[in-house]
């Protein structure tokens, strides 16, 4: 075997090698080089979703180039940089929480969850006055008792402060850290919320009409529906916004988190110049010139007013057309589009009857608009029955507690574009 050309003539490539490898190591990719600030280094992140979102929530950090997200039982793992962390919680749609993870392991003892909790470097995360808020989840689990499990931590948490600063007081009258513990069949994950209110508190909805629809959601039932941005969408019973709101939003390209703040961005080990630029950057991505043919209509003219308030909120004006009108006479102008809405779910046996005449007149709405699909999320188990047909699609969804299916009915023209996609 030939010798390498740096065996042959160690003058003149061994300084070439250590070049490349100099040049290499200063790299985008190179985690660990001086000039990679310490904020770009891998860091594990959990996006939690309600059931039934999980795929759609790794679908979207794999659009926002996070290649690595995988769904799991309540929510997706995810590798990236704290900036990557922060553009998630500015653009996540259909996540609950986006959150660092500290540690993990088995913990069958309290004795377990006190030495893993311990485990985690807090003098780098907490600050001296920080306020140390430790929330906890158990299920099918050896430690059941979520009281016992947030004092076990927090007790840990301050013993090990105390270990590696010296810290005797703890003033706790600074800035709050939501530290999260999930133990989930004896797995246990120690993680810091980032987010600080769930990713669902968008900033425009501040009023609640009867039965609303959560705003993580109403985005996952825009993204399971055939609707896509430039396709005319009408909500037929819009109650007070959320369902156009949420369209509008991804028509413009609109970051869900825009004109909200997160927790993450008074903690002292981000990089809070860049968070300032990501933010910037998403605030210009915004087109609302892109937004148009969205539109909602409601009989209840209290539920209209307050989502006309909402479209304010969300500086939507002018873009969302709404207008007080009962579906049972309801024509679009359009030949083509999708109706997608949140009827009622008849919980109490007074309204069943009422719901079930509601989902055969959304039946007769796509009758005469031949053109448009229909969708609906509903608890009801009757709902095609009273609908007269089986859904084209349906998907298990929760909204809240509340088990729920997603039906869709496509229009002609509409299966016919299905069929052509498929491979």
């Amino acid at each position: 075997m030939r010798p390498s050309l740096v065996a042959r003539f160690p003058d003149v490539y061994t300084p070439l090698l250590q070049g490349f490898l100099q040049f290499s190591l200063k790299g985008p990719f190179a985690l660990n080089s001086k000039e990679h600030s310490a904020t770009h280094a891998a860091y594990q992140f959990y996006a939690t979703a309600a059931f039934g979102m999980e795929g759609i929530v790794a679908s979207e950090l794999r659009r926002l180039g996070l290649q690595d997200a995988k769904g799991d039982v309540g929510g997706c793992r995810f590798t990236g940089s704290l900036e990557d962390a922060f553009l998630c919680c500015l653009r996540l749609r259909c996540a609950d929480r986006v959150l660092l993870v500290l540690a993990e392991g088995t913990c069958l003892t309290f004795d377990d969850l006190f030495r893993l909790t311990g485990s985690v470097p807090w003098q780098k995360y907490l600050t001296r006055d920080g306020q140390i808020n430790v929330s906890c989840k158990c299920g099918r689990s050896q430690l059941m008792s979520i009281s016992d499990c947030q004092s076990i931590c927090k007790k840990s948490i301050i013993e090990q402060l105390r270990k590696s600063r010296g810290q005797d007081v703890f003033p706790e009258s600074g800035v709050p850290f939501p530290i999260h513990v999930h133990i989930h069949e004896n797995h246990t994950r120690i993680m810091l919320d980032l987010c600080g209110s769930g990713l669902s508190r968008r900033g425009y909805r501040t009023w609640n009409g009867e039965a609303p629809l959560r705003e993580t959601l109403a985005a996952a039932l825009v993204e399971l529906s055939p609707w896509r941005p430039g396709m005319p969408l009408h909500d037929p019973c819009c109650g007070t916004g959320t369902l156009p709101i949420e369209a509008a939003f991804r028509a413009g390209h609109r970051a869900p988190g825009m004109t909200r703040t997160f927790a993450c961005e008074q903690f002292p080990f981000v990089p809070k110049e860049r968070f300032c630029e990501i933010r910037k950057q998403v605030e210009s991505e915004f087109e609302i010139d892109r937004i148009h043919s969205i539109s909602g209509s409601d009989l209840d003219p209290e539920a209209l007013e307050l989502a006309r308030r909402h479209v304010h909120q969300a500086g939507l004006d002018g873009v969302i057309q709404l207008h007080l009108e009962d579906l049972r006479t309801l024509t679009m102008q359009e030949e083509e589009g999708v109706f997608l809405c949140n009827p009622p779910y008849g919980e109490r046996m007074s309204d069943r009857k009422k719901c079930a005449e509601l989902y055969a007149a959304l039946c007769d709405l796509m009758r005469r608009n031949p053109g448009w699909s229909l969708c609906a999320i509903s608890s009801d188990p009757d709902f095609e029955r009273a609908f007269g047909k089986r859904a084209d699609k349906r998907r298990k969804l929760y909204n809240g507690r509340l088990e729920c299916q997603f039906y869709i009915y496509l229009a002609p023209a509409e299966k016919a574009r299905a069929k052509r996609r498929k491979p």
